[in-house]
């Protein structure tokens, strides 16, 4: 996709600002928290949550009921639409994470039943550990070089009905698949095991109480919280635990957003000193003037002008191809004393296609869209008998069909025009974040490498700069623990700031040499490849001890980079969107270093397109 976000603040008048507030404040935000709650106590939820999704239409339905509550009367039509949409995507998103939390749980539970003692396993086996280990000895020799060792005899563990050979591959599974060289101590692998049972515990925790919250801005249940905390004595050490977390919890401060999702619900104009002016629909006696950077200001001036371009040709031209997608009205907190309306900041979000800065790109999305709207009117003319909704929405499809034959005027500029078989392979590390290798899928050769400091050039000492402020706000973090005070301190932008101009930096290499594909690793690899990382330097810094190995292990992850790889991927998605290059995912080696990592995650994700 070649979607990007802009943003602008929104200035107004007290008393428009303060209608707004209280819009969002007073009426919707208690509408989506009540819709919350209405959804989680529904008698299917159970059930919905085992199956992975909600049932279809069950919160619009819902949300359908309580829009006619007297307590949530008086909002424009898209405030409903906004928070029932909003709480469907909270769910969905909340479901897939309950999915992962499930995922994870079962993992937990597979590996405690790995997870035995050598006299449980000699006790199983019905022989003796020599024994075991003569045969985990055979069954390392015939896997050498087995790349992924500790899935594959995973797998094999599963499969394997014989005794001994399953006594084996468990004794070589809970050893890290090596053969250790001293006696397994009782007590440590007694706290081993109840560590992993104190995980289950916890992740069985978070998936029974992990409901999704609303935001309540009134700070109602906080005070509750506290009188009960102040005036009662804890039943056990959860209830006091849930206390404090409330108590510790920053309460939420603005409402939720309302999004736009239909690209002529905002109004556009100008007033008496050419400034640029926004009205929404359901609120058009509320107006706000536009304030933006000027690198912005352009995006929105296109919006104004393919509205009056419509307008002017009397709606001869289809909003289809206006250059707005879609919009949301957010407040920002602010800092200060006084209304909420006088001290937060009222923010515009606008979603865009850059393809319709152009001639060019206009047109291959016109016929993108005549395409299918062609394609949805062949199948419902094979069809018999159709409603009369359906023979309506039939005519507005091909008005609108007609009307993509009127293009807007737009500057023309030559579309860039990539190299399929050049691609750009993205290794990503523990050390370091980022290395590319530019590479020809057809002879398999590498036109460049860029490591991060080539990369980041100048900028360079931010990368180090970043790294303290980690070191040092974890420290403050940990002492904020230790005092059981307030220890949600937020982040530094800073690295959000290091991962744009490193995104940046991969875009220009790639338009450099037309690269038609940017690969990135998968994040499950990612991971696999930093533990696979901190067990080498563990292994080569304490050769014969794996518990000393597991300790040195823990501190190295605390003492390297802290990398936010997802945000890291999701910059070059927005960079690479603006010239439509395309994002693959490929599997990253775990052997290696970062530069071969890189040729061979480019080389990957071009097989795999030819055997697609």
């Amino acid at each position: 996709m070649s979607q990007i976000t802009v943003q602008c603040r929104l200035i107004a008048k007290e008393p428009t600002r303060r209608t707004l507030w209280q819009l969002m404040a007073d009426l919707n935000t208690p509408f989506i928290n009540e819709l919350l709650q209405k959804v989680a106590q529904h008698p299917d939820f159970d059930q919905w949550r085992r199956a992975g999704r909600l049932k279809a239409t069950i919160i619009k339905q819902l949300g359908g009921e309580l829009k006619k509550d007297s307590r949530f009367l008086g909002q424009p039509a898209r405030f409903y639409t906004s928070g029932i949409k909003l709480v469907e995507y909270i769910f969905k998103s909340w479901l897939k994470l309950q999915q992962r939390l499930q995922r994870k749980l079962d993992g937990k539970i597979r590996w405690l039943e790995i997870l035995k003692s050598d006299e449980q396993l000699i006790k199983n086996s019905e022989t003796n550990l020599e024994t075991i280990r003569q045969k985990a000895a055979e069954i390392l020799k015939s896997h050498e070089g087995t790349e992924r060792l500790f899935d594959t005899l995973f797998q094999a563990y599963n499969n394997e009905k014989d005794t001994l050979t399953r006594t084996a591959l468990n004794y070589l599974l809970k050893n890290s698949c090596k053969l250790p060289k001293k006696p397994e101590k009782a007590e440590k692998f007694a706290k081993r095991h109840r560590k992993v049972q104190i995980a289950v515990k916890r992740l069985q925790e978070q998936i029974n109480s992990n409901l999704p919250q609303g935001r309540n801005l009134t700070n109602d249940h906080w005070l509750e919280t506290l009188a009960i905390a102040c005036h009662t004595d804890p039943k056990n050490v959860e209830e006091a635990r849930t206390w404090q977390d409330k108590l510790l919890t920053k309460p939420q401060a603005i409402p939720f957003p309302v999004n736009y999702e239909t690209n002529e619900d905002l109004t556009w104009s100008k007033n008496k000193t050419g400034r640029l002016c926004v009205k929404f629909n359901g609120m058009s006696d509320l107006k706000f003037e536009i304030y933006c950077d000027k690198r912005q200001l352009k995006w929105f001036q296109r919006f104004y002008e393919d509205q009056q371009i419509k307008k002017s040709s009397k709606n001869q031209h289809s909003s289809a191809l206006f250059t707005l997608r879609s919009g949301r009205i957010l407040w920002q907190e602010g800092k200060g004393e006084g209304e909420p309306w006088d001290i937060n900041r009222l923010t515009l979000q606008c979603t865009l296609d850059t393809r319709f800065w152009t001639q060019e790109g206009t047109e291959e999305i016109k016929q993108e869209k005549a395409d299918e709207i062609a394609e949805f009117l062949i199948r419902m003319n094979e069809k018999d008998d159709l409603t009369k909704n359906q023979e309506a929405f039939i005519k507005r499809k091909q008005s609108t069909l007609e009307k993509l034959n009127n293009p807007f005027p737009r500057p023309s500029r030559p579309l860039y025009r990539r190299k399929s078989n050049i691609l750009v392979g993205v290794s990503m590390g523990l050390e370091k974040p980022a290395t590319i290798a530019i590479v020809d899928g057809i002879t398999k050769k590498v036109l460049t490498i860029r490591n991060m400091k080539q990369l980041l050039g100048e900028n360079y000492p931010l990368l180090n700069r970043q790294h303290r402020q980690k070191q040092h706000q974890s420290h403050e973090r940990k002492v904020a623990q230790r005092k059981e005070s307030y220890n949600q301190f937020g982040n530094s932008e800073l690295g959000q700031y290091i991962d744009r101009l490193l995104a940046k930096a991969i875009i220009t290499i790639a338009k450099t040499y037309k690269a038609g594909s940017i690969v990135v690793p998968k994040l499950k690899d990612i991971r696999e490849t930093i533990q696979a990382e901190i067990q080498a330097k563990a292994e080569i810094k304490i050769p014969n001890c794996v518990e000393a190995q597991a300790q040195y292990a823990k501190k190295y992850r605390m003492q390297v980079h802290q990398w936010s790889y997802g945000r890291l991927i999701e910059n070059i998605h927005t960079q690479a969107s603006k010239l439509g290059i395309v994002i693959e995912e490929s599997e990253q080696p775990l052997q290696g270093n970062s530069q071969q990592k890189a040729k061979e995650l480019a080389l990957r994700a071009y097989q795999s397109r030819l055997s697609a």
